[in-house]
């Protein structure tokens, strides 16, 4: 196994075949919430991988989780990685990533981190990795911050084709989400809106 990624919970390494992520202990964390911080991520990542693989929706599949060890292997994702790929075609992209977007959302699962660096695209087709912040959810709000996140994180990696994709994001999204419009709503409305007031 060689390490690919680590971030502030978790080590990622892979075989070309196999991922395993692993949410390694935090020395500061008392240890019984440390355990159960750990534990409680773990399975809901566990879940919600599960819960995408049993709808067909494209991403990793899940292997097993080890809720003692605080480790989850999933099968390796190989293929472009969108954050490389999206300025060439960001229309379509757009549109892509905003269907995949809308059939988690109505599985109400939100994914916590989409970003660019997060989707593969696997012969055309975009499969949605990194389920480390995601979670179950009903609620309009939890969706509306799902997509401000998606649309700052292309402000930020890619303000020349930004607009151009989120509007094609969005196009898509509202035509996969019987509910995307309360949600696009909610965003414009009142997500933006508090986003705005903080910054000032």
């Amino acid at each position: 196994m060689q390490q690919i990624a680590q971030g502030a919970e978790a080590v990622v390494t892979s075989d070309g075949k196999t991922v395993l992520k692993h949410r390694f202990s935090k020395a500061y964390r008392y240890p019984s919430l440390d355990k159960s911080l750990r534990q409680f991520r773990t399975r809901r990542e566990g879940k919600v991988i599960a819960k995408l693989n049993e709808l067909g929706i494209a991403g990793p599949t899940l292997v097993s989780v080890d809720d003692k060890e605080m480790k989850i292997a999933m099968s390796h994702v190989s293929g472009n990685v969108l954050r490389d790929v999206i300025e060439a075609d960001p229309v379509p992209y757009g549109q892509k990533f905003g269907a995949l977007v809308g059939r988690i959302h109505s599985a109400d699962i939100v994914h916590g981190d989409l970003t660019t660096s997060n989707v593969i695209d696997v012969k055309g087709e975009l499969h949605l990795i990194d389920f480390g912040l995601s979670e179950f959810a009903t609620k309009v709000e939890q969706k509306s911050v799902d997509l401000e996140v998606l649309r700052r994180a292309l402000e930020s990696r890619h303000p020349d084709v930004a607009q151009e994709a989120y509007d094609a994001v969005i196009e898509s999204y509202l035509e996969t989400y019987p509910r995307g419009k309360e949600v696009v709503a909610r965003l414009t409305g009142t997500v933006q809106k508090r986003g705005r007031n903080k910054r000032k």
